[in-house]
């Protein structure tokens, strides 16, 4: 035989001895199909039962719902052997720990139900809703049934099995517990204070250049959008907002710089909540005293001569819950409202501004008492693009009054010294009035009106 047949004799002998050690192998590698797809789910079953039992201190997870719309809600969970869980969350600020029962349960998967009302089933209650939303009859989006999808090293990991997002249950810990209603703390400095500057800002620092943006936050929804202030740019950053007792967890992370930025950390001395990467990236979250834009808008109080007047008035009856109204003018308002008869309320705060800077501050009330001026002359501030009121006289339509103590405290914050921002908004309320705002430069007053003109 010629050396070359029997090299090719050899070769095809070779392979044929390879493929059967290859399929040899692969029988011994795969004993998975072994088991019936029965068995393989009560396998996972058994599996998610133990692991459900197998942390001290139960189970944390801080769940979003929908991170496009809507922010996380941290649940506790503390699982018994007789079906039974024990539940917290920081919902709201009932952080008190219930009993319910719970059931591992075979599907098309292996699922945990939350079979019985607890604080989970607060966030799929259709008829519980964040105000001011389009969420009604839907609820929070939430859910009380999990799709069982593995183990992240000691993580038990799950999607929801009503809009299919990612929830993962971490170990908790007696601290968890314990410091739970610190979230509600957290939640309020996010917020702000009744006397905590008006106006925020997201800072992201890539490591080489800084962008700002508009930090805009509804306590409602615990979703923020974040509005780029660059001249031209139509950037936006959504997140979900989720609460630890020193931080806010976002979903989704900020991303600067490729790097996900996911935890912001509380700073106690600015009030601000600071997310850090590598290299010199940041993302950080803090109050401004003035507008991060300043804008000619205050000119709609300085009509010129010979051109009709001007007016804005803020209608108890319509803007009374605007968002835009600040807690402190919301208190102020109050106030008057409790030193009168229980029939009479503030129902309007107008200005009027005509030309020559001079403009009058009307207050009306219900129940037949008579409404009261503040006439007051107009100063522009055209560095800080801001309109500065001071004090001419009061009077009653008629004749010059002594200036009522009723009024005092709001009249103070509308006459700061250092001036009101005025600023068109862009959304409407009820009617196709424009909105705008008067903002305290010194202050946290703000008050929303309509544009009469």
């Amino acid at each position: 035989m010629k050396p070359k047949n029997i090299f090719k004799y050899l070769m095809v002998a070779f392979l044929a001895i390879h493929l059967l050690g290859s399929c040899s192998s692969d029988t011994e590698a795969e004993p998975k199909f072994d088991k019936t797809p029965a068995e393989r789910l009560n396998g996972q079953k058994s599996e998610l039962n133990t692991a459900l039992l197998s942390s001290e201190f139960g189970w944390k997870a801080v769940y979003f719902t929908d991170d496009t719309q809507l922010g996380g809600y941290t649940h506790l969970f503390k699982f018994s052997a007789d079906g039974k869980v024990q539940m917290a969350s920081d919902f709201d600020d009932d952080t008190k720990t219930y009993e319910s029962t719970y059931n591992v349960v075979l599907g098309s998967t292996v699922s945990l139900l939350f079979d019985t009302y607890n604080r989970i089933h607060l966030l799929s209650d259709s008829n519980s809703y964040p105000a001011g939303t389009k969420l009604q009859g839907k609820g929070y989006l939430g859910d009380f049934q999990f799709l069982y999808y593995g183990r992240d090293n000691e993580d038990i990991l799950f999607k929801s099995n009503r809009l299919v997002r990612d929830i993962r249950f971490v170990k908790a810990t007696a601290q968890d517990w314990t410091n739970l209603s610190k979230n509600l703390d957290t939640e309020a400095k996010l917020v702000g204070g009744i006397d905590s500057p008006l106006f925020r800002l997201l800072e992201i620092n890539d490591g080489t250049s800084i962008k700002k943006y508009n930090f805009g936050f509804a306590a409602t929804t615990r979703f923020s959008t974040s509005k780029s202030i660059d001249t031209g740019s139509s950037e936006v950053i959504n997140m979900g907002v989720g609460y630890t007792p020193t931080s806010i967890v976002v979903s989704p992370a900020v991303v600067v710089a490729g790097q996900n930025l996911k935890e912001f950390v509380y700073n106690s001395t600015d009030d601000s909540f600071k997310a850090t990467g590598t290299g010199g990236v940041t993302a950080t979250i803090k109050y401004s005293n003035a507008p991060l834009i300043l804008t000619n808008d205050y000119k709609v109080t300085l009509p010129a001569t010979g051109t009709p007047s001007t007016a804005f008035g803020y209608i108890a009856a319509n803007l009374a819950t605007a968002p835009t109204n600040s807690q402190l003018a919301v208190k102020l308002l109050n106030e008057i409202n409790a030193s009168l008869p229980s029939t009479q309320k503030v129902n309007r705060v107008q200005f009027t501004f005509s030309p020559g800077g001079v403009a009058d501050i009307m207050y009306s009330f219900t129940g037949g008492k008579a409404a009261i001026y503040h006439r007051v002359t107009v100063t522009e501030d055209a560095v800080n693009k801001t309109i500065i009121l001071k004090n001419q006289f009061w009077h009653n339509g008629t004749a010059i009054i002594t200036a009522p103590a009723l009024l005092k405290n709001i009249d103070d914050k509308l006459l700061d010294p250092k001036g009101l921002y005025v600023t068109k908004e862009s959304f409407r309320i009820q009617f196709t009035n424009t909105i705008y705002t008067f903002s305290g430069a010194s202050s946290s007053f703000r008050i929303t009106t309509y544009a009469f003109q």
